[in-house]
């Protein structure tokens, strides 16, 4: 009669495997009941067929064809090169339930091969963590290439991780250097990019050309395409950029070298692309409002705050001296905001240094406007019509920063107040607004600076006022006037479009052009209420997305972007 078994521990049946390993992991170190050999860099490994044909597809395909023994003895000749033998040791030791003992990157790599080759599953999860572990920014090229060998996401994933975090260091070591064009392309072209100052980049991109100048020379322009030139402070871009002799004798790189000259002059109104700073920045584009409404449109608010896109934070600044005004222009010019008129025969300009970060008052205006615009083109800020109470105003303003001075520009062709005025392409246009009967225009009238003169374009599929525009790209983006559409203008083909449906009608709102997208911020929707509803468009996708609100509902205020220090 049998007896019944007493139940077994919870780990009898693992404890019982691992001394069953143990044995035989014993029995291959001293030789014992070995049926096979494996000959790896010179380096004889006495195995049983049974444990490698358990562990490994290619050994059991291999014994299952009956290979014919010499001596009593398989020999299996694995690989001939010196650095194998280190390689299968260590494969052996994780088929005989060892462990993994890996030192080195290139130990590890050797690993994975010849793992990959033999068909030992386990294996690639153990020397990923081996490697994630010893990542740096010494290796990380190396080990990306590793990771793409052997389709290693999560170790793809933390190499790149590291090399946009770590870019200068990375681009000091060698592997950097002998890293093909189109790698280097994409890593410069990286939005995330980790690096305080472009001028990392640019040396970096001038280390890996004069690695090998006569051959590398022709993907200088190609490389240069992705470095931010009007990032680079101003002193440094004439010292090392324009006076470097590569740079010098390579004339497809010179309208890049313009374009850094032309922001340099001009600031955000040169419209570059290279010249939004990277995530990872000390510095980043932030969005900047002024003053406003309340909800009821009864009070005219004080505040002055900058939105940072990227964190969702938001920063107060100084108040604007003498902030009882409303429907007010503001703009930006080389980085600092001006804000002009504000109540009937206002004549006072403000302007908000971003360098000292305080309010100073610069020249008046000749006239006194409300209800007007400002704009920047090439490099000096025109006012643009308005209301003194009495009329609309034809009259235009010219203002140079450098003397500080107004001057009379050529008159509008036909009055307006509370249109959309937006520069793009070197001239500026003005898009609708209410004319002097007081009924609203569709009239689209542009100002060349070069020739002092205006002409009528296309009308705008709508007459409306209290509108507002940005351009970005050569196409000029129009809101408001209580529409909820926006609408496109594209000056080069004079040719109107409607691009996207808003969540409802807005009017007298804020927008502003930052990271590449259109901001609609507060205004008033159909009940004449304030609010505090923020939007963006994506031109790239053509979608509006709500990420954001105003610290309070906002009406009439000024809403510019510029570069501030995010250390502030």
């Amino acid at each position: 009669m049998l007896e019944e078994a007493a139940p077994e521990a919870p780990c009898a049946g693992s404890c019982h495997a691992q001394r069953v390993l143990q044995t035989l992991n014993a029995y291959r170190r001293t030789g014992t009941l070995t049926d096979v050999v494996l000959r790896a860099g010179g380096r004889d490994f006495p195995c049983h067929r049974a444990a490698l044909g358990a562990a490994s597809a290619y050994f059991r395909g291999l014994f299952a064809a009956g290979r014919p023994e010499r001596g009593g003895l398989a020999v299996v000749a694995v690989a001939p090169e010196a650095s194998a033998a280190a390689a299968l040791a260590v494969v052996l030791d994780y088929v005989y339930g060892a462990g993994v003992r890996l030192r080195a990157e290139d130990e590890a790599a050797a690993v994975l091969a010849l793992a990959a080759r033999l068909g030992v599953a386990g294996l690639r999860e153990a020397c990923a963590r081996f490697l994630e572990g010893r990542l740096r920014a010494a290796n990380s090229l190396a080990l990306r290439r590793v990771a793409a060998a052997f389709s290693l996401a999560p170790l793809a994933e933390r190499c790149g991780r590291v090399l946009r975090q770590s870019f200068a260091e990375v681009a000091r070591h060698t592997d950097f250097l002998e890293l093909a064009p189109d790698e280097v392309a994409a890593l410069l072209a990286d939005p995330f990019l980790g690096v305080a100052r472009e001028e990392a980049v640019f040396e970096a991109v001038m280390r890996w050309v004069r690695h090998d100048a006569p051959g590398r020379r022709g993907q200088l322009r190609r490389l240069l395409e992705h470095v931010r030139l009007p990032l680079l402070a101003p002193a440094y871009f004439l010292q090392k950029v324009e006076a470097d002799e590569l740079l010098q004798a390579c004339a497809e790189c010179r309208p890049l070298l313009l374009e850094a000259r032309t922001c340099f002059i001009l600031g955000r109104e040169a419209g570059a692309l290279r010249a939004r700073p990277r995530r990872f920045m000390d510095q980043a584009e932030v969005i900047v409002i002024i003053g406003g409404c309340d909800r009821k449109g009864l009070l005219t608010l004080p505040f002055a705050d900058a939105y940072h896109p990227e964190s969702r934070r938001w920063t107060a600044l100084p108040s604007l001296p003498g902030y009882t005004r409303s429907e007010f222009a503001a703009c930006a010019l080389r980085n600092d905001v001006y804000v002009s008129g504000g109540h009937i025969n206002s004549r006072d300009v403000w302007m908000f240094s971003s360098h000292l970060h305080t309010w100073i008052k610069v020249a008046s205006l000749h006239k006194g406007r409300w209800r007007h615009k400002m704009a920047a083109v090439q490099g000096q800020l025109y006012a643009v019509g308005g209301f003194d109470g009495l009329q609309r105003l034809r009259s235009v303003e010219r203002y140079d920063p450098f003397s500080n001075t107004w001057a009379a520009a050529a008159p509008l062709l036909e009055p307006v107040s509370s249109a959309a005025v937006a520069p793009c392409s070197g001239q500026l246009y003005v898009i609708g607004g209410a004319g002097q009967d007081g009924v609203s225009t569709d009239k689209v009238q542009c100002f060349d600076p070069k020739e002092d003169r205006w002409s009528l374009r296309s009308p705008a599929p709508f007459s409306q006022r209290c509108l507002e525009a940005v351009s970005l790209e050569d196409t000029i983006y129009v809101v408001g006037g209580l529409m909820s559409k926006i609408f496109t203008y594209h000056p080069g083909t004079d040719v109107w479009e409607e691009v996207a449906q808003l969540p409802g009608p807005v009017e007298s709102c804020g927008v502003t052009v930052c990271d590449g997208k259109v901001h609609i911020l507060g205004g008033r929707d159909e009940h004449g209420d304030s609010t505090d509803r923020g939007f963006t468009f994506d031109p790239s996708s053509g979608q509006v997305e709500a990420p954001l609100c105003l610290q309070r509902c906002t009406s009439s205020h000024g809403c510019v972007t510029i570069v501030q220090s995010l250390s502030r």
